[in-house]
């Protein structure tokens, strides 16, 4: 179903209602400025609906209430920019492989691996390894010893995959990747130098996850690091040893976990935002951008910090306001005390 669609194919595949032609061929997504004759756009948010008059996409995916004021072809729906997510899928472009092996990758012949994977040039696959149907692995990529990645997995290009690691189904990995390398764990020796403490433990990663280029999730000391089904982690993103990350959390750039730190469910973490080692955040917490987490967090809701101690999201905007208004208050005290 990539390339061009009709629309009625497209209504049917989102499950949406459609006003107008479902013979109608579409060509591509674009943004409400930017599309085109041929090409679906998407109404997510109601401030732009004072682009819609002047739109020159063939079709809007957007809500009922906003559906008369564009006069195109209109799919309908209470969560238009999920169906523009879901529908991106029909014109990614990446690209398709056959299921073979590149004469140049190193295979140790104890590897299980189903007769449907893809392995590109240079992969490096070590003793004990198992890999589902449906995967891919592109060049330069490396699985250590009895790690295993489950149904439609994908490992981008120079992904390191440490030994004991366990990947589930259907989890994308992007370029330059670590997963399993050893935590952070040092003991201090009487004399001021540092003991290495040996990272016996694991990674486990569930389903459906994404992980974006660059980032890295440590293996457990002596239990496994653990990421839960649905998670979505971006570039440059460190979790350390032990951590665990609960389902449907999403963690923007350069945010972090520090050791044995563990954040639930439906989470959110803001970039850079960064939660220290051995503190528990509860389920459904948004942390805003540079948010540092030093002690636990049992109420579910929006904290921010910045630059300043962790407080509620609603607490910090007041107090940020507050700060600006410093001079102006000096100022006044000054004319007071004269």
């Amino acid at each position: 179903m990539k390339g061009k669609l009709l629309l009625g194919e497209i209504a049917a595949y989102l499950n949406v209602e459609l006003r107008g032609d479902p013979l109608l061929q579409i060509l591509g997504l674009n943004t409400l400025k930017e599309a085109r004759e041929g090409e679906i756009a998407f109404l997510a948010n109601p401030k732009y609906v004072k682009d819609l008059p002047s739109c020159n996409a063939s079709v809007v995916i957007l809500s009922l209430q906003h559906a008369d004021c564009f006069s195109g072809h209109c799919l309908i729906t209470d969560h238009p920019y999920l169906a523009y997510a879901r529908l991106s899928a029909k014109f990614d472009k990446v690209a398709e492989y056959q299921n073979t092996t590149h004469p140049s990758s190193t295979i140790d012949p104890s590897a299980v691996i189903a007769t449907d994977v893809y392995i590109g040039p240079n992969v490096v696959i070590e003793a004990g390894v198992q890999i589902s149907s449906g995967c891919q692995i592109q060049a330069n990529s490396v699985i250590g010893q009895n790690s295993s990645i489950g149904e439609n997995g994908y490992l981008a290009a120079n992904v390191t995959i440490y030994h004991n690691v366990k990947i589930g189904d259907r989890v994308r990995v992007h370029s330059g990747s670590v997963l399993g390398a050893d935590g952070f764990g040092i003991a201090p020796r009487g004399d001021g130098s540092w003991q290495k403490i040996h990272q016996i433990g694991g990674v486990s990663i569930g389903h459906d996850v994404e992980i974006g280029a660059c980032s890295t999730i440590d293996r457990g000391a002596l239990q496994d690091t653990v990421i839960g089904n649905g998670v979505k982690i971006d570039n440059h993103v460190q979790i350390a040893h032990n951590a665990v990350v609960g389902d449907n959390t999403a963690m923007a750039a350069y945010s972090g976990l520090a050791g044995s730190a563990k954040i639930g469910q439906n989470c959110i973490l803001g970039g850079d935002a960064c939660i220290v080692g051995h503190v528990t955040v509860c389920d459904n917490v948004m942390l805003t951008a540079r948010t540092l987490v030093t002690k636990s967090i049992s109420k579910p809701g929006s904290y921010s910090s910045g630059s300043t101690p962790l407080m509620s999201s609603r607490e910090w905007r007041k107090n940020s306001v507050r700060i600006g208004q410093l001079d102006k208050l000096a100022r006044r005290v000054d004319k007071i005390e004269k």
